[in-house]
Order: structure tokens, then C-alpha cells, then sequence
């Protein structure tokens, strides 16, 4: 056994996951719980029978919006009732329960919607608002759930990861770097609220701008959005580092870029001078931000991928060899984590026949078997997965039921 295996072995002989799962209200499910052991979980059913939002519920167990990045108010089940004929959508919450097991503890972790009323100018409305439980007790952010539990996702939507607009790369990044950086979250949730702050100050004007808070808001956004850079960059020196001293056998090598001018000066200029730079650029743009909101900073940086062997971006890579990058990154953050971090992220697999060829297939769940993962896989053929009949449980999702098989 070579180092990096035996390594990895002293850390997942400790497993983490989810042991239970309790769903109420949450898309199909008016109810739903599934015991599962800290092993691979194989769920089965016909196309929209409710396999994902299976997936999509324990993504919630993490910081963030979700494996869908769905609004809150669309998760509920929908329950119509019947008004003069015609259908109005329920305002029931939804919430989602689970019993989770990290290095031998075991802990409880609950989220759920709750629907609050508020009063404005005699106007009465209702606003969404997601409450997070750590064994019984509420906590104040999201963030600290990343101390408890860590989850990558592979979905069929990602297989236009490489081919689209940069927003879904950055957020998979960004992903990437709340394993190792719990406050990223709350740096990129909060510097996404100050931008939209800044730019309706701007819009909303009328010629007569609030020159002392749009400052205010330049420098908080200049010193958040730098830090951002820098938790980025050092996921992917991180990431570049691993993976040119452990490549893997059978996935193909990458390597990781990011295109962005804040992380690049950061190579070469102290921090501060980058926020005085990003602080000045705001403020000879707030004109410009009107008609293009298009201004370079974080939230435009994008994630590149290299097909290392062949020096060829991923945009420009097979759809098959796309797919496999992709897993490679993730088991290299995987085995990262694992080493750096003390405990293993959960795979959220989403219809993983879909994403690999046979061979690529079989190679992915050879190396979950061998880290010890516990990794949630959905398909429609309960055959594709026979080499695991003895190493993990199954399940067929029917009539919003999980059934054991």
C-alpha cells in the first residue's frame, strides 16, 4: 500500500454520513424516511418518481441553496386547495431531518421554511425564512454546518458545466472552497447582498448620489471580495498541488485556473493594495454599472479546466472527456478533504449512468468502495450497480416510498 492510500486508510476507517433521513413536506414527499448505513446508497425508480429530491434534501444539510439553487417557496409540496373552483398552492413549509455520524459521534441536524407574517405600510405579506438545528439548538448561519457535514454533487445539469456561462463554474468553485473555508459562504452571500445594494443605490439616484454610502459599501465590498480571491486561489494551489503529486490511475489529470483580475493581482500585490485597487474601480464605474452590469470583480471570476495530458481547455474537450474531468476534480477535492480535513465529504451521484461509459462507471464506484465513502447514486437500472450487491444498500423509490430491496 502506497502512502496516499494508507493514509487515507487511518482517516476513513472513522466513515461519516447520514443515518437517517426524514423528509415532510419537501417537493413529492408529504413524508419520508430512509435508514441507511455509512456505505454507498443506490436509488432506484422511473423517471419523476422523486429519486433527486432526495439528493436535493441532503444538499440542504450543507451550506447554501441547495443542489437545484432553488428558491425556498418552491420546495414545499404542492398541496392545492380548491377556492371557487379554482387551485390555490398551500403555504406549508417543508423540513428535513437527519441523524448524521462523524468519526464515531453522532449528531442532529434539522432544517426547515417557516412562513413569516410582517406588516408594512399597512401591507401584509409573507416571507420565506430557512431555520438550521444543530442537535435541538438553532444556530445563527448556515456556516456552521460545514463543521458537521460536507457533500459534492454530480448532476446531469453540470454536463454543460464546461460549455456555458461562468456563474455555475464560480459557484462550483466556490463549493469546493466551503469544505476547507467555512465563512466563504458567508463572504459570497454577503458580497452578493452589497452589490445589490450598490448597484440599486446607483440605479435609484436620480443624479443626486449618496457619495459617503456608496463609499461605505465600495470599501466593505473591496475587503469581502478579496478575501474571496483569496480563499479561491488557495483552494486551487491546493487542488494543483495534490493532484500533480497524486495523479489519479485512471481519471484524467487537470489542471485548475482561475480567470479573474482580483485573484491575478493577488499573485503578484499585497492584499491591501488589491482593495484599495477594487475599491477604486467600483467607484469610477458606478456610472457604467447602469449599462453594462457586466464589472469585472469576484462575481465575474471564472473557473478553467485543463485536460492536462493533451494542454486543451475543457470547453474543448469530448463530452465524454468533459464528464470524466469533472470527476476527477471531485475526487481529488475528495481525497483532500479526507486528508486535510479529517473526514469525507458525501457524493451526491445524480443518475451516474448518464454522466460515464461502463468502464468509467465501474472505475468511480471501484474508488467510492475503496475511500469509504458513502455516496447517494441515483439511476433507473438497479443492474448498472450489481459489482456493489454486497457493499451497499438499495432502495426503489415508489409511490413517494422508499423501499428497500
Amino acid at each position: 500500500m502506497d502512502n496516499l492510500a494508507y493514509n487515507l486508510q487511518t482517516v476513513t476507517d472513522k466513515k461519516s454520513g447520514v443515518t437517517r433521513l426524514t423528509l415532510t413536506d419537501f417537493r413529492n414527499y408529504a413524508f419520508l424516511r430512509m435508514e441507511a448505513g455509512l456505505r454507498p446508497i443506490i436509488i432506484t425508480g422511473e423517471n419523476g418518481s422523486g429519486k433527486t429530491n432526495i439528493l436535493e434534501a441532503i444538499s440542504f444539510l450543507t451550506p447554501g441553496r441547495g443542489l437545484r439553487g432553488a428558491r425556498l417557496c418552491d420546495i414545499k409540496r404542492f398541496t392545492p386547495a380548491v377556492v371557487d373552483d379554482n387551485y390555490i398552492p398551500s403555504n406549508a413549509s417543508w423540513a428535513v431531518y437527519s441523524q448524521i455520524q462523524k468519526n464515531g459521534e453522532d449528531f442532529e441536524i434539522g432544517t426547515a421554511v417557516e412562513n413569516i407574517r410582517h406588516d408594512e405600510e399597512e401591507e401584509i405579506g409573507i416571507y420565506n425564512k430557512r431555520i438550521v438545528k444543530i442537535d435541538g439548538q438553532k444556530i445563527s448561519s448556515q456556516t456552521e454546518l460545514g463543521q458537521y457535514l460536507s457533500a459534492i454533487w454530480l448532476t446531469p445539469q453540470m454536463d454543460r458545466l464546461f460549455r456555458g456561462g461562468s456563474q455555475p463554474r464560480r459557484s462550483f468553485l466556490d463549493r469546493l472552497v466551503y469544505a476547507f473555508d467555512n465563512e466563504h459562504a458567508k463572504r459570497t452571500a454577503n458580497f452578493e447582498h452589497l452589490y445589490k445594494q450598490w448597484y440599486q443605490l446607483i440605479k435609484n439616484s436620480n443624479g443626486r448620489t449618496d457619495t459617503l454610502w456608496l463609499q461605505g459599501l465600495e470599501e466593505n465590498m473591496a475587503a469581502i471580495g478579496v478575501a474571496i480571491a483569496a480563499a479561491r486561489r488557495e483552494q486551487i494551489a491546493r487542488l494543483n498541488r495534490f493532484i500533480e503529486t497524486e495523479p489519479d490511475d485512471i481519471f484524467p489529470n487537470v489542471m485548475l485556473e482561475l480567470d479573474g483580475i482580483v485573484e491575478k493581482m493577488l499573485d503578484t500585490l499585497p492584499a491591501l493594495e488589491v482593495e484599495d485597487f477594487y475599491r477604486e474601480k467600483l467607484a469610477s464605474e458606478r456610472k457604467k454599472v447602469l449599462y453594462n452590469d457586466n464589472i469585472e470583480g469576484v462575481n465575474r471570476t471564472d473557473f478553467k479546466v485543463f485536460y492536462k495530458k493533451k494542454r486543451m481547455p475543457a470547453e474543448l474537450c469530448s463530452t465524454g472527456e468533459q464528464k470524466s474531468l469533472l470527476v476527477s476534480i471531485i475526487l481529488a477535492q475528495t481525497k483532500c478533504q479526507i486528508l486535510y480535513q479529517g473526514f469525507a465529504p458525501i457524493l451526491l451521484l445524480d443518475e451516474v449512468a448518464a454522466h460515464l461509459d461502463d468502464g468509467k462507471r465501474e472505475a468511480l464506484l471501484i474508488k467510492i468502495k475503496e475511500l469509504g465513502l458513502q455516496a447517494w447514486i441515483t439511476a433507473t437500472n438497479k443492474e448498472l450497480f450489481a459489482s456493489l450487491k454486497d457493499n451497499a444498500d438499495f432502495f426503489e423509490i415508489k409511490n413517494n416510498t422508499a423501499i428497500r430491496r
